[in-house]
Order: C-alpha cells, then sequence, then structure tokens
C-alpha cells in the first residue's frame, strides 16, 4: 500500500504513456518539495528507466507504439522523503538481472558510435544507488534508482 510520501503507477508499456508517468512524477516530486535541481536529475533519471521498460518490457517480445499494448505493463513508484528519493520501474520483459547487473557494475563507458547502452552507463554515474533484480511478478525486471539530497552525509 502506498503510503503519503510515496506514488505507485501501473501503466501500459507504451510510448503513448511516458509523458503520463513523468508529469505524474513530477507532480509528486513537488509535492513532496524536491529541490528543483533534484528534481531535475529525477527526470532524467525517470525518463531513461521509463523508456527503457517500454523498449525492453513489453513482455512480448514487441515494442509499443500505441495504448493497446497486448496486456504489457510497467509499474513504477517513487518515494520522497526528507533525506532521499527513490525511484523503481518494473517491467514485463524478460531479461537475466545477473547481466545487467554486469553491464553496470562494470563501469566501462559504452560505445558512443553504438545505438544503445549509454542511459545505464550515465545513470549510474549520478546516483548513489542504481540496482536491479527481478520485477517481484518474476516476468521481468526492476530498476532501483535513488540519490540522497536533504539530509547532511
Amino acid at each position: 500500500m502506498a503510503t503519503p510520501d510515496e506514488l505507485r503507477l501501473t501503466l501500459p508499456a507504451a510510448h503513448s504513456v511516458e509523458a503520463k508517468a513523468r508529469a505524474a512524477l513530477r507532480q509528486h516530486a513537488l509535492d513532496a518539495a524536491l529541490p528543483e535541481d533534484e528534481l531535475t536529475l529525477l527526470e532524467f533519471v525517470a525518463s531513461e528507466l521509463v523508456s527503457n521498460a517500454v523498449d525492453h518490457g513489453g513482455g512480448l517480445g514487441v515494442r509499443e507504439e500505441a495504448d493497446s499494448t497486448f496486456g504489457a505493463q510497467m509499474h513504477v513508484r517513487l518515494r520522497v522523503t526528507s533525506e532521499e528519493w527513490i525511484l523503481s520501474v518494473a517491467d514485463m520483459g524478460g531479461g537475466d538481472p545477473d547481466v545487467v547487473r554486469e553491464h553496470i557494475a562494470s563501469g566501462e563507458e559504452p560505445d558512443v558510435e553504438g545505438f544503445r547502452g549509454r542511459g545505464l552507463y550515465l545513470l549510474a554515474q549520478m546516483l548513489d544507488r542504481l540496482e536491479v533484480e527481478r520485477s517481484r511478478d518474476g516476468r521481468g525486471l526492476q530498476f532501483i534508482a535513488s540519490k540522497r539530497w536533504g539530509a547532511p552525509a
């Protein structure tokens, strides 16, 4: 169950809802008094993770472009406290969390000529924590991103 400082969304894994997800996350963060510089970072992280869930998390091996999504969903949660924000995005697209963890932990800068792979590298550089695990339903991956902001270190 969501708490007052937490927002939970279940949305179709479709590009058509990415803006809706970002707008809801932004409003929740504003309501929680997240400072503007932290809000900018949160919006960037949310955009990357939500787009990743749509691109790779469709559950049926297809990228959804419209509102008819064959049932593929993503689950987005944002919790804002006086010390940090924690964003999680879960998809239904399968994948091996160990492979993704290895990619994140390697710290290797991706090929700038390559089409994919820069997002997770950039996020890992900006955040206090970026983790990946199997989603709760076991059908996909869940990314958990967090950043301390309010409390002294």
